[in-house]
Parts: C-alpha cells; structure tokens; sequence
C-alpha cells in the first residue's frame, strides 16, 4: 500500500473478507514487511486455507490467534505483536472479524444480542485499546505529515444495516436485529474513537464492503470476495484526515448513518 513496507493486522483473516484481504496484501498490494492474520482457531481445519497461504509468504504472513469477542486474547496478540514490530510500531488495523445473527425483532434474544454485540462492536474497541501504544509507535515513526493506512490507521469494517437512516428500507429484506444493532453500535464507537486518536494522528474511518457472498453475507450477494478486498484496498489508500471518521462503502462513496 506505500513503496515503503507497512505492518498490517487483520482480524476475521482465516475465511472470507479477511483471507481475501490477506491474498491481496501479500499478492497484489505494495510492499509489507510484516502481516498479522488473526483468527480464533489458527491450527483449526478452517484455517486450513489461510495456514497454506501463510506457508507460501513465511516472512510476510503471522498467524495469531486472537478472539476478538475475548479480550484476553486480545491483550495476548498485542504481547506477540508489539516485540516483531518493535519501535516502528503497527501502521494498519483492519478490524474485520464479525458475527451475525439472523433473527427478528420478537425472536432476538438478549443471549443473541450480546454475542454480536461483544464481537461486532465490544472487540474492536478493545482491539484498538490494546494496539494503541502501537499504533502511536507507527504514527511517530513515520516521520510524515497528516493521516493515511501507510502511517498509522485502524479500519473497522461496518455494514450498510447498520444505517438507522435507511433501516425501514432495509429491514424486511435483513431481519438481522442483532447484527444491525451492534454494526450501528460499531459505527459509534468508530466515530468517538476517530476523535480520540486524531490527536495523535492517527486515521480511524469504517467501510462498508457491499453484500458479499461469502458465509456471514449468504449465496446471493452481488459482489465476489475478490471484487470487494480490491475496492475496499483503492479507497483504503486514497484515505486521507479528511476521511477521519467517515462511513464509506467499497467503492468511496458515503453511506447514510
């Protein structure tokens, strides 16, 4: 994503728009001196694929196990993580990792609530609690002025139902109340966040990656993996602090809050 080579952090990166994203970054991207792919279970047979990947890029590609709805986990990757990258820091977080859950409003219960919720929305604020002295490292390190993916950024892939502007609109067709609730609840906490750690220059926005089918976005969605990671990757790096906080799909544009 730069002629000079980044540390990037990938949550969600053993199946869909993470391993995705992992292929791009190693494969088409510019250079990366180190990749973090994080997955809950990375001896498991669903990273059987990602594992693969990572033994074809040995020097590129680490895997880490990290739980996004466990924040002990998390404190434990951000331990594995800072030695490797030292004082130069980790220049791009990509909280991907999601979980949704398909009921409705009167079927919903609060058990379903909170699993979205601790994941979706409850992990990636830890996540950028735990990577913050990090992220710092990178944004001094870096030496340029303003905010971008190359010097320091944390990406929180959100959802278009998460828009309250456009829910009525939406919602017969996505009875996903859990998921919607805790992607809108991502989008706050984003926004909040973006205030917080443009003081230290550091870039926070969310994307939107369109309806993708993979396992989470089901058989019918419009767009391919592969058409998604790339789009997401060309608005990724035209980022600039003018972007602080925004909500935008994968081809640039804004999405209603």
């Amino acid at each position: 994503m730069s002629s000079k080579p980044i540390s990037v952090l990938i949550t969600g990166a053993n199946r869909g728009l993470g391993l995705e994203m992992v292929k791009q970054m190693v494969e088409t991207q510019n250079p990366v001196s180190v990749l973090f792919a994080c997955c809950r279970d990375p001896d498991g047979p669903r990273a059987e694929e990602l594992q693969a990947l990572a033994k074809k890029h040995p020097d590129i590609i680490k895997i880490i196990r990290l739980d996004a709805a466990d924040p002990k986990s998390i404190k434990e990757a951000a331990q594995q993580v800072g030695p490797i990258v030292g004082k130069s820091g980790l220049n791009l977080i990509i909280n991907n990792a999601a979980m949704a859950i398909h009921s409705p409003v009167f079927s919903s219960t609060p058990e379903e609530m909170y699993k979205c919720f601790n994941t979706n929305a409850i992990g990636p604020l830890v996540i950028i609690q735990e990577f913050i002295s990090l992220l710092r490292a990178a944004a001094k390190d870096s030496g340029t002025l303003g905010m971008s993916c190359r010097k320091a950024a944390v990406i929180n892939i959100s959802s278009i139902v998460g828009s309250i502007e456009i829910a009525k609109d939406t919602y017969n067709k996505w009875t996903v109340l859990p998921y919607r609730a805790s992607k809108a609840a991502l989008n706050m906490i984003s926004v909040c966040a973006s205030v917080e750690l443009q003081k230290d220059e550091i870039l926070c926005m969310m994307l939107h990656p369109g309806w993708v089918r993979t396992d989470l976005g089901g058989p019918e969605g419009e767009l391919d993996t592969h058409e998604s990671v790339e789009g997401m990757f060309r608005v990724m790096n035209s980022l600039t602090e003018k972007h602080c906080g925004a909500l935008l799909n994968w081809k640039g544009e804004t999405v209603p809050w």
